[in-house]
């Protein structure tokens, strides 16, 4: 039975290198059914969902992992979110017609961000310029700049399917260059066809027959969206009586909706009026700090 929304990892037992990979099946089209986009654009998200999940799982960490590209091109925003126990989301916006290419091209002038928000401790981000033919080689250049350690990603999505590779010297080992060369190269014969087809263990056989490779049991990964109507309740409270005043003299009620999931969340005056008793203290200490 084909392997569907697991990651798995994998360690050269003689080399100072460790490796990932990725498949998603149901997850990918539970994220992909929520954003109304052209389908190139939607295997860019794919894609996105592959790499964060992969990268979230290199470090250890309680909370989650969040993969940002901006542009001012036809592509304006792309948004993944990976956390520690491989629940996954993203979002993708941009023109109607973008045409496939590189990330300039798709993206123009941009940034590429990686977030770190552990559930206890502050945010750390990463930030590099959105250049390359494709986000496995903006991510590359990340890993160059920031992480100072040799590292190779291979994506890729169609519509069913999004696929992902991850190879990595390990910190604090005594790495031979010519070792690392050589699982590069091989890693490098991997074709999109054999990433979205075969499953990990004929994978790494067709890459690696030679090497002693340990494989490690599968996680499963999962679309789970983290939106609820507390969370959006709060948000409201922080905007004021004032704002939301505002909204509901121009319409019966106020309407959010999630872009990672499109659930809508509706709030009449007596909602909002509730919202706004349940943290009266707190709107008491913010209007009188303001």
């Amino acid at each position: 039975m084909s392997q569907q929304d697991v990651l798995r990892r994998f360690m050269f037992e003689e080399l100072g290198i460790r490796g990932l990979w990725i498949s998603l099946s149901t997850s990918w089209q539970t994220a992909r059914q929520h954003q109304h986009c052209a389908e190139n654009v939607q295997l860019q998200l794919g894609q996105a969902l592959t790499a964060v999940a992969l990268l979230s799982a290199t470090i250890k960490f309680n909370g989650s992992m969040i993969l940002q590209a901006q542009g001012d091109g036809p592509l304006k925003t792309l948004v993944a979110q990976a956390t520690h126990d491989r629940k996954i989301r993203g979002l993708i916006r941009g023109s109607d017609t973008v045409s496939t290419g590189s990330l300039q091209e798709m993206f123009g002038e941009g940034r590429l961000v990686l977030t770190v928000s552990p559930a206890n401790g502050q945010p750390y981000q990463g930030i590099v310029p959105l250049q390359g033919v494709n986000l496995a080689a903006a991510l590359e250049t990340y890993f160059a700049q920031s992480e100072q350690l040799n590292t190779r990603l291979w994506l890729f999505a169609n519509g069913t399917r999004a696929s992902g590779l991850l190879l990595q010297e390990l910190p604090s080992q005594l790495n031979d260059k010519a070792d690392w060369e050589r699982i590069e190269i091989l890693a490098s014969t991997v074709t999109e066809q054999e990433m979205l087809e075969l499953d990990c263990e004929e994978l790494l056989f067709r890459l690696f027959n030679e090497e002693k490779v340990r494989l490690f049991d599968a996680e499963p990964v999962e679309f789970d969206c983290s939106c609820s109507r507390i969370k959006i309740e709060n948000a409201l409270r922080m905007l004021g009586r004032q704002e939301l005043e505002s909204v509901l003299q121009e319409r019966a009620q106020i309407e959010v909706n999630c872009e990672f999931c499109n659930k809508y969340y509706r709030f009449d005056r007596i909602d909002v009026e509730q919202i706004l008793r349940s943290g009266k203290n707190i709107s008491t200490d913010a209007q009188t700090r303001h």
